[in-house]
This record gives C-alpha cells, structure tokens and sequence, in this order.
C-alpha cells in the first residue's frame, strides 16, 4: 500500500457563499462535462464500421470501446479519492485537459492500435469528469436541494443516450469519423474556461491515509490478459494453445491476488466485506448482466444495419433512438412502481422477461429485414432493459446501512461497467471469428482470383467505396456474378450477427433465473443509519 495525504473533509464555505448566477454557471459547466463523458460512451457506436474501414482493422472492431470502459472503471475511485486530497478545481480541470488531449489524438489516429490508446485516455478523463460532478454538485448545494440537481445532472447521461448515436451517425456521413472526436474539443473548452474561473478552490483538513493503488493495479493485470485472450482466442492462436490457456490462469490467479489485497486495504476499491450480503450479490450479477445486454445490442445493431441492411451512419444511429427513449420510459414507469410499492422483485421478473423476448426477436432480423422491424426490436429490448436498470441499484443500497451508501453505489457502477468492458471483447471474438470462417465458406468460383481476396477481408468489405469502385471495374457479364456474392457476404454478416444475439438470448435467460432466487427486502421509507 502507497501511504499519501488523504483529506478528511473540506470546508465549503466559499461554494455556500456562492450566488445563484456562479452556481448556475458551474452547473452548466458540470453539466458539459458530463455530457462529454457520457457521449463518448454513445457517439463512437455508430461511426466504428466507418472508423474500421478507414483503419482496416476489423479484428479490433470492439476495442476502442473495451479501452475506454476499462480505463474509465479503473480510473474513477482513484480520481475520486485524489479530487479529496488535492480539491474538486484542480483535479477537475486536468480531467478536462486530459480528456480533450485524448479527443484530438482519437482524431488523428492513423491505425486502430493509436485509436485504442488515445480512446484509454479519453477513458481516463472521462472517468474524472463523472466521479468529480456528483461531489461537486453536493458542494453547491444544500441537501434539500440536492437531489432536484443530481436528477438534472444524470439528464446529462440520458441525453447523451438519445443524441449519441445519431449525431455519431450523422457527423461520419456528413463530414468525417474523425469530427466525432474532434467536436469534443470547442465544447470541453468550453467547460475548462467556465470551471477555471467560476469553480472556487477549496480549504482542505488532511490526514494521512492509504489509498488502494495496489488492488487497482491488480485489478488492471487481471482483466489486461483476459480480455487479450478473448480476443485473440480463436483467430490469433487455438482455444486450447498455451499462450490463450496461460492468459485464462494468469488473469485467474490475479483476481484471487486483487480479492486478497482487498481484504486488506483500509480503503478499498471493492469491498470484499460486500459479499457477505446476498441481496449484493445478486445485484452486482444482474447489473453486470444486463450491462453485457446493452453493450451487445449497441455496439452490433449498426453493424448489422450498415452491413446487412446497408444503411448509412446517420440511419443506424436514428433507429437506435427508440430504443434509447424506450428504456427511458421503461426506467421512468419502474422508478414510479417500486417507489409506489416498495416491491421490485416481480418488476424484475417482468422486466427481465421483456428482454428476454426483446433478444429473441432480434433473431428474426435477416438480409431482407426493414428498418421498422429493426425499431420495433429494439424498442422491445429497451424497455425490458429500462424497467430492470434502476432496481440493482436501488436494491443494493437497501441492503446496507447510509453510512455505507457511496461505496455501495460505486461498486455496483463497478460491475456495470465490468459488464460493458467483458462483453464487448467476448462478443467481438465471437462475432469476428463466426464472420471469418463465413467469408472462407463463400461461393466466389465465378469471380476472378484478384476480386475473391476481398471478399476473404472483413476489412475491405467494411469499406463501402473500396467495394463499389471494384464493382465498377468488372465487365458488366461479371455483374450478375458479383451481386450473387454480395448477397453472400450479407447473410455471411447476419449470421454472424445473430451469434452475438444468440449469447445475449442466453445472457438474458440467465438473467431471467437468477432473479427468480433474489431474496426481496422490504425497501426502506427512512434512510437506514445503522
């Protein structure tokens, strides 16, 4: 354990004495801040089949997002923590510049290996910017106020949730993949100038206290090499070769390494005592499921749009829309019932049931779908999603006493986002490699040997221009031939596609029979000070 100077608690007098104008000004540049993190989590879903095309790389299809949600988890205790020793301004501001710095090297990434690292840092500025604005907001605000604020400021998240795929979409076809990270940086500059001037600093009372660096560098060893062999497993090397086999028992032996080290930290980043409590358990599994869910039909809903049905960004990204106002509502009509009622296991059974039909309706989803078969799918799936959300939450926190309400919460956003990074690397593989030996199976006897190696590159067929400019040097007899092939390639993607909405079938069903042993707790009508 690293021993540094931690601060006890922070005299907030100079944010009190604050007038309406400046605390305003400072929620609306928490509120830009938020929204840049959120949106980059959204944004970046619809413009990837372009961003892969343009980088050939295929093979890493999910990473850039897998790089910033793991970034982001491991990042946001530690910068909560630091924002307490060193002040909110401070730390706050370097989230911005570190972000910003990350958004314009996304931007001018030439190759997929660059974009993943600067997509890590954007993670890692994101991550301040979302574990700094709740505290901060709690500075500015009286409690009785508080909540009013902190409801205003997670509009920020459903905002990004709505607009994100679509602006995604429509900056890729309208400008460049490259503008989706490059318009992060006159709005951050924005937020950076009104919190540099309007943001006061803070009085601090320090003591000495150790913070959890060891379990967060454990945790990243860990999940480094579990993600890598999920990647590489299948493609780069055998399932049952020693280099994926060493990557499993590695990262296996650190998670035991960073559950010890847990034990032991006074301060740390999960708990190992929030175990103990079954209602935590089944929490933390369900969000961690339904994130994978989520992240599954995010990431290859514009896939499969742009690929197989052949729309453009812009569209993939406005028939994903429904599906985020559908888990609005799903999560609104939830919220009201369990308040109203103060059950929430059978809206969970509900809710998980709904996803479950949602899933498998995304099966029926082939060459000859339409855009509004899509939409309804979709819509289904959000609101099952949406109704299931806000409930582990809510169960989680609960089950323990207030004292403990912040690291309940964090570690329940931990498994949330656990879910997002595993799933997408697991999905990817999956994906890539049912679309790999699809490619090899093709029937391309009637082209020439020079045209079939396209059609054996994911990375070539991703590019819709490289694709039409070799269409138009074939002689027309050859059309007719090509056509049969690009038929091919359309359902060799749907196929592909549909492995990735079969293991989300599955995910859900799991989801759908673990809640049925969740243990109901009465919810609490009073805050639980024990």
């Amino acid at each position: 354990m690293f021993h540094i100077v931690y601060v006890k608690g922070v005299l907030n007098m100079e944010f009190t004495n604050l007038n309406r104008k400046s605390k305003t000004l400072i929620m609306t540049g928490v509120m830009v801040g938020l929204l840049l993190a959120s949106l980059d989590g959204t944004i970046v879903t619809t413009a990837m089949p372009k961003i892969i095309s343009d980088l050939n790389g295929f093979e890493y299809y999910t990473w850039p997002l897998i790089a910033f949600f793991l970034c982001l988890t491991i990042s946001m205790p530690l910068f909560g923590k630091l924002a307490d020793m060193y002040g909110f301004k401070p730390i706050y501001v370097f989230g911005i510049a570190i972000f910003l710095v990350g958004s314009a090297l996304c931007g001018l990434s030439q190759n997929m290996i660059q974009l993943i690292i600067f997509r890590g840092l954007q993670g890692i500025g994101g991550a301040i910017l979302v574990s700094n604005s709740m505290a901060i907001i709690g500075m500015l605000f009286a409690p009785a106020e508080r909540a009013k604020y902190i409801g205003v400021a997670f509009s920020a998240g459903i905002v990004a949730s709505i607009v994100g795929p679509f602006l995604g979409g429509f900056i890729t076809d309208n400008f460049s993949w490259r503008w989706v990270f490059y318009v992060n940086v006159p709005i951050g500059i924005l937020a950076l100038v009104i919190i540099l001037f309007f943001l006061p600093s803070s009085q601090e009372i320090k003591e000495i206290k150790m913070i959890d660096y060891l379990g967060a560098s454990a945790l990243i060893i860990a999940l480094i090499p579990m993600l890598l062999a999920f990647t590489w497993g299948g493609k780069n090397y055998d399932w049952n070769s020693i280099q994926i086999i060493s990557m499993f028992v590695f990262s296996i032996l650190m998670i035991i390494t960073f559950a010890i080290i847990e034990t032991k930290a006074s301060d740390p980043i999960v708990p190992m005592s929030l175990f103990k409590n079954s209602v935590f358990n089944f929490s933390a599994l369900e969000m961690f499921l339904i994130s994978a869910i989520m992240i599954g039909a995010a990431i290859f809903i514009p896939l499969y749009i742009q690929s197989v049905i052949g729309s453009s960004a812009s569209k993939s990204g406005a028939i994903i829309t429904p599906m985020m106002l559908s888990l609005i509502v799903g999560a609104i009509i939830s919220g009201l019932i369990v308040s109203k009622t103060h059950k929430y296991k059978i809206l969970a059974i509900i809710g998980f049931l709904i996803t479950c039909i949602g899933t498998v309706f995304l099966l029926n989803l082939g060459v000859k779908s339409s855009s509004s078969q899509v939409i309804l799918d979709m819509i289904v799936l959000g609101f099952g999603t949406g109704i299931v959300m806000p409930i582990f939450n809510v169960t989680a926190q609960n089950a323990f006493p207030e004292s403990q309400l912040g690291v309940v919460t964090s570690s329940i956003q931990f498994f949330k986002a656990m879910g997002q990074t595993i799933a997408s690397s697991v999905l990817g593989t999956i994906m890539s490699t049912s679309l790999k030996d699809g490619l090899y199976n093709l029937d391309v006897s009637s082209l020439p040997a020079s045209v079939t190696k396209v059609f054996r590159d994911p990375n070539s067929l991703s590019n819709a221009q490289a694709i039409s400019n070799l269409k138009s040097q074939l002689p027309e007899k050859m059309l007719p031939a090509f056509a049969k092939v690009m038929e091919q390639v359309k359902q060799v993607f749907s196929d592909s596609i549909h492995v990735v909405f079969i293991i989300c079938i599955v995910i859900s069903a799991l989801a759908l029979f673990t809640v049925l042993f969740m243990k109901e707790m009465p919810l609490n009508k009073v805050a639980n000070k024990k």
